[in-house]
């Protein structure tokens, strides 16, 4: 074999065309969107292609999903209705009643809800803990044996980061799936099976579709018997992403990695003005040389991506602030082209609050877009004063 029969394209080069075939019939470059609920079978059993009724299988979600696998370099990739139902079919197709999920204290108010409302009656324990401490988690892994360590990094709203190649030797010591909610950097800027997660979840409504036009969830893993499973999960219980959404989230990938070139680039920018910002009492994002997790975040990272989160004075203070602002839109939500301010304590993260994952009332979280970043500046200047 020839070297250049071995090369394997590089991330931008797969985000274009993984999973993606000129159509046979016509040659049309971009692939059709398949809409059928049924597919015509040649004789009893007779399945061309495997497709046999839309929630099985669907060409245009089959195309997402090799798209899914390829960029972050897993053997699977499955596609959802929603982020939550691809957590809650990977965590069904994981835990038993009685198991213990070891969770960081400081993630997705929907998936602390998921765990604690939905499987928590169904027996599923949830043990909190920093998962930037290794003390704290050797000492969980000892105390809970839990079956899964959950971890997001950078973290949602407070940009904490974990070093996910040291975690994952620890967990694995103790006999525990780790799984990574990549959504906040995308796998432009970190791939965490490369790293030694097992299994890799997003929202995909996020950075990868990209444009607020679509809502969508993913599981990626290497681990053929867990695909299995969660395959069969998506299959039975039938969450699946229909075929528009399917498409439109494979088409905002193809731009994934510019776009994360200047989402990275405009936060950087804002993150240093809100830094040196005399209105401003903290500022929380990993390419700042001043945020803890800068290092693990320069090593694990290929950028810092376009979420930054900022504390002010007081409550009021941060309400005052996410209503103030004219370019950051006031929504919950993230990842999209459009610049969006969110309060998290009363709006993304009002589920978690009075417990250990409640996030400070002061903070306010921004999702830097695209714009010109003269603009958003000027505009965090003008709401700030």
């Amino acid at each position: 074999m020839n070297d250049a029969s071995a090369h394997r394209p590089r991330f931008d080069t797969e985000a274009v065309h993984a999973g993606q075939h000129a159509d046979a019939m016509t040659g049309a470059v971009i692939p059709p969107v398949h809409l059928s609920s049924t597919y015509v079978q040649d004789g009893i059993g007779g399945l061309r292609d495997g497709y046999e009724y839309g929630r099985s299988g669907n060409p245009t979600r089959t195309a997402l999903q090799r798209q899914l696998a390829a960029l972050e370099g897993g053997r699977h990739g499955l596609s959802f209705a929603s982020g939550l139902a691809a957590e809650d079919a990977l965590l069904r197709a994981l835990l038993q009643p009685g198991d213990a999920v070891l969770l960081g204290d400081d993630v997705y108010g929907g998936t602390y809800r998921l765990l604690t409302r939905i499987l928590g009656p169904w027996g599923v324990r949830v043990t909190v803990a920093d998962l930037g401490d290794a003390e704290a988690v050797a000492e969980a892994l000892r105390r809970e044996g839990p079956r899964v360590v959950w971890l997001e990094t950078p973290s949602n709203p407070l940009l904490r980061i974990v070093d996910i190649a040291a975690l994952a030797g620890l967990a694995h010591e103790h006999g525990a799936t780790v799984v990574v909610d990549n959504t906040f950097a995308s796998p432009a800027l970190q791939r965490p099976l490369t790293l030694g997660a097992d299994v890799v979840v997003h929202s995909t409504t996020k950075y990868l579709g990209g444009h607020s036009d679509v809502v969508g969830g993913a599981v990626v893993l290497d681990d053929d018997a867990l695909a299995e499973r969660v395959g069969f999960l998506q299959f039975g219980a039938g969450a699946v992403s229909g075929p528009l959404d399917a498409w439109l989230t494979t088409r905002g990938i193809k731009t994934l990695g510019l776009r994360m070139e200047r989402h990275s680039a405009n936060a950087r920018r804002i993150a240093d003005f809100l830094h040196e910002h005399d209105r401003v009492a903290r500022v929380f994002y990993p390419g700042l040389p001043t945020h803890p997790g800068h290092e693990i975040a320069a090593r694990q990272m290929s950028g810092f991506g376009g979420m930054v989160s900022l504390a002010l004075e007081d409550a009021a203070a941060a309400r005052r602030f996410a209503e103030g602002t004219r370019l950051f839109q006031l929504a919950e939500s993230l990842g999209g082209v459009e610049s969006l301010v969110n309060y998290p304590d009363a709006m993304t993260h009002a589920s978690v609050r009075g417990t250990a994952l409640a996030v400070p009332p002061e903070v306010v979280r921004l999702s830097v877009g695209i714009e010109d970043v003269d603009d958003l500046l000027q505009d965090l200047d003008d709401a700030l004063r």
